[in-house]
């Protein structure tokens, strides 16, 4: 037997990489081929940005999702797999500022440092399908997007507070601002008034949450939870509020129109044009100042409960349409302009923000709904019957008091809309998606501003309109795009009209690109159109999607409004582009996320360098359930290695010729059904996501083959070969070289991620016995082999009457015994 010295010396991951590499380069034995007459499978994994070369992020997705990608292929699906870069963004631009050199530099090169670590990977991607979101070939399409979701009313520029990052000098949408902060480099978020392009994704609010129904069953439920809070549907009432001298009514949206007899007071957000609008002209400083005080804070801190209640009184009064009274009209920042209607009904008695306002400003509070006889809060918002609606002796026309919540609502619904004041409604927390940016390094906008034709289309025979060559210092934020200074860029001629018009200098947010790639990679050399329907509909939706839960809202959310929009326009067939999703954990070290600072980082190329691809993707699918984050420091490649070096060597000990039947009679009866019952199991683990468990019974039945040759089986017997096949087949879903040398060994051709999956004989997976295992007060003293369909009573009896059970009670008196027929008797005494 060799010495674990030895087995290390003769398998050289190492020199094993580079022998597989051209060989499975010259094969290309992962190319889908669309007119396959299998079964399709549409493996997609969340395409990465090429910020440097490959972390230890990409490889534990990447290793997950090769899993289900592989096992695929072996049960004979035809299965497309690609891969491409989402290569437009900030960082790039960054880069090249800092280096005065053009974003497309760093981008490309270090897209070619990442294929060639996928590939050294051995990722199982369609190379052929490649794309690059930056490449004028991929844009144009992105941009001809933009013009058909235009034409559809679904692309709208309007003028409105927006999330400004001071650092990045653009904007951002609601979804990239977290915690008040930009997501992408963690300056404070500010607000500016401009002039922005949107996608209406409002328009399909309602479709986006019903489908989260369809999608539950298969999708994360903190990704569908994510979704369903995102979009926030409510039901409730717009109301109008008359203005003296004003002819249009203020509008507010409310969920409890049942509690506006305890409407005391309005408020408006601060920085709302309404604000500016309604103020008079005596109170316009104070107002001012107030605007120019709150500036800086974001949505976030203005939403946050504990924030101190501010306002300015405007000076005006609206009559409340149900009793009539008079009632101040405030601005404050605790209203948002872009929510509702960005004015709000004061009813501090059912809310505690409004509470905490009238306390502030001396507002008066009526109470409209019965607190609990224990309620020791303030504003109370939750069921009861309804009082003060209206005060004892007032009669207005419509009495709830009494009434539940329910009750109440829908009768001031109806009292609304008979008098003409009100309608019920249904809102959305769900924003209009802000897709300008204000930098160079994306789409650019493809309309044109003529001041006699207004907006005006690029047309679609001259798409791509490419960007112009910006480098280094050009491409300095100004607070405007760069695009808006290239001169000779900007000033056209308009298409309509002929007269001299500029281009739209701002650029799409990324998030578009990424929205629609998955469509582009069924189809990627098309140059006649975005994608191929007939191929599109062939392929999608996507069968699994794995990639982080941070993607949950924007990205995801994006995807899924794209996919109906293109079903509309009569390209697609499908209504949800992602049928399966998988969320991975992170890979963190020490306890904590991976940082420079920290010290803790882990650079994948030296773990590849110090173990092996194989060891680093068994350690990282090996490590517990793929949602879970994995802490480095815990983890073992170099056990990894010895594992799949004592795989290898069952290989080379196997004398039996190739071609010996899987199940043969004869052969060693137990390993058969060990090796049917791995082969059986592992399908189910890797259809269920549980790839760990499915690793850990291929590491038993190397154990039991390795017993089997060592113990009086011997490397000819037959089921030696079946045995040491099924692991090179499995193997090949998480280790792929190990595999491959795996079956060169055993005789056959590369490669075995194209092999077939056996068949099982359900005979071998029928068990003689299983092991009952006996615990005294919680210690195990005893294993039995018993039958599977053994009674309690029977099992019970035999555990009792085992000599090992007996010495460890040693008399005393047995309470109670638990007995989980066939596998578990557990005494108490």
């Amino acid at each position: 037997m060799m010495s674990e010295r030895e087995e290390q010396v003769g398998y050289d991951v190492h020199a094993t990489e580079a022998r597989w590499q051209p060989v499975w380069e010259s094969l290309d034995q992962f190319r889908a081929d669309d007119d396959s007459a299998k079964e399709k499978r549409y493996a997609l994994t969340m395409f990465p940005y090429p910020s440097g070369d490959l972390h230890m992020g990409h490889a534990e997705v990447t290793a997950l999702h090769d899993v289900l990608a592989r096992y695929w292929w072996l049960r004979g699906y035809e299965v497309m797999n690609p891969m491409g870069w989402d290569s437009f963004g900030l960082p790039a631009e960054n880069a090249a500022i800092r280096n005065d050199e053009h974003p497309a530099t760093y981008t490309y090169a270090n897209i070619e440092t990442q294929a060639a670590s996928f590939k050294k990977y051995a990722v199982s991607f369609d190379w052929s399908r490649r794309l690059h979101t930056s490449d004028p070939e991929y844009y144009r399409w992105t941009q001809w997007l933009f013009l058909k979701f235009r034409e559809r009313g679904l692309a709208y520029q309007k003028f409105s507070p927006v999330n400004w990052c001071p650092n990045d000098q653009t904007v951002l949408a609601n979804e990239q601002v977290v915690d008040g902060k930009c997501e992408r480099c963690g300056a404070e978020v500010t607000k500016r008034e401009l002039n922005q392009w949107y996608f209406k994704i409002t328009e399909y609010a309602q479709e986006l949450l019903d489908d989260l129904d369809v999608l539950a069953p298969t999708w994360p439920d903190r990704v569908v939870t994510a979704q369903r809070n995102w979009i926030g549907r409510s039901e409730g009432a717009h109301v109008d509020f008359e203005v003296e001298g004003r002819d249009e009514p203020l509008t507010v949206y409310t969920t409890r129109p049942d509690t506006i007899f305890g409407t005391t007071f309005m408020v408006v957000a601060v920085d709302a044009a309404l604000a500016a609008e309604l103020v008079t002209e005596e109170r316009r400083p104070a107002l001012e100042a107030y605007r120019e005080e709150i500036r800086a804070a974001s949505d976030i801190e203005r939403l946050a409960t504990d924030r101190p209640k501010t306002g300015v009184d405007l000076g005006i009064t609206a009559t409340n349409p149900v009793t009539g009274e008079q009632i101040p009209v405030w601005a404050t920042d605790y209203v948002l302009a872009d929510y509702g209607t960005g004015i709000v009904m004061g009813v501090p008695g059912g809310d505690q923000r409004d509470w905490e306002f009238a306390t502030k400003f001396g507002l008066p509070i009526v109470r409209t709904t019965q607190t609990p006889a224990d309620w020791e809060g303030e504003a109370y918002n939750g069921e009861g019957a309804a009082i003060n609606s209206p005060a004892a002796g007032v009669d207005v026309g419509l009495d709830i008091n009494g009434l539940a919540v329910a009750e109440a609502k829908h009768a001031t619904i109806a009292f609304l809309e008979q008098a003409g004041t009100g309608r019920g409604t249904v809102n959305f927390r769900l924003r209009d998606w802000l897709l300008s940016r204000q930098r160079y390094w994306g789409v650019p906008i493809p309309i044109i501003h003529c001041d006699s034709c207004g907006e005006v289309p690029v047309p679609y025979d001259q798409l791509p309109l490419e960007l112009p060559e910006l480098k280094g210092a050009d491409l300095k934020p100004k607070g405007t795009s760069p695009l808006a200074a290239a001169t000779d860029w900007v000033n056209v001629d308009c298409p309509e009209c002929g007269a001299p018009a500029k281009r739209d200098s701002d650029t799409m947010d990324t998030f578009v690109d990424s929205s629609w790639y998955f469509l582009r990679y069924c189809s990627p050399n098309d140059d006649t159109r975005a994608f191929d329907p007939a191929v599109a509909n062939a392929w999608m939706p996507a069968d699994i999607y794995v990639g982080g839960v941070e993607h949950a809202v924007l990205h995801l959310l994006y995807a899924r409004f794209f996919t109906k929009v293109l079903a509309d326009m009569g390209l697609l067939e499908f209504r949800e582009p992602f049928s399966a999703q998988l969320n991975q954990g992170f890979v963190i070290n020490r306890g904590k996320k991976m940082s420079k600072s920290l010290g803790n980082g882990v650079n994948l190329g030296e773990q590849l360098a110090e173990f092996g691809v194989d060891a680093v993707r068994l350690t990282l699918v090996f490590a517990g359930p793929p949602e879970d984050d994995i802490d480095w420091a815990e983890m073992s490649p170099g056990g990894s290695l010895r594992f799949l070096q004592r795989a290898w060597r069952l290989s080379g000990d196997v004398t039996s010729p190739a071609g010996t039947p899987f199940a043969p009679g004869g052969g060693d009866l137990a390993l058969r059904k060990h090796t049917a019952r791995t082969l059986h199991d592992a399908a189910e683990l890797v259809e269920s996501f549980r790839y760990n468990v499915m690793v850990a019974r291929v590491m038993e039945l190397v154990n039991a083959t390795r017993k089997a040759i060592d113990s009086g089986a011997g490397p000819a017997d037959p089921a030696v070969r079946g045995a040491t096949e099924v692991v090179a087949m499995l193997l090949s879903l998480v280790a792929p070289y190990t595999a491959e040398e795996m079956w060169e060994r055993l005789g056959h051709q590369p490669t075995v991620a194209r092999a077939t999956w056996p068949d099982v004989d359900p005979a071998l997976l029928v068990e003689d016995s299983v092991t009952a295992v006996v615990q005294v007060q919680g210690k195990v003293r005893a294993r039995l082999e018993v039958s599977p369909d053994i009674s309690e009573a029977d099992l019970e009896a035999a555990a009792l009457a085992d000599e090992s059970v007996r010495r460890a009670l040693d008399g005393a008196e047995v309470r109670k015994v638990i007995v989980r027929a066939p596998k578990l008797v557990n005494i108490v005494v």
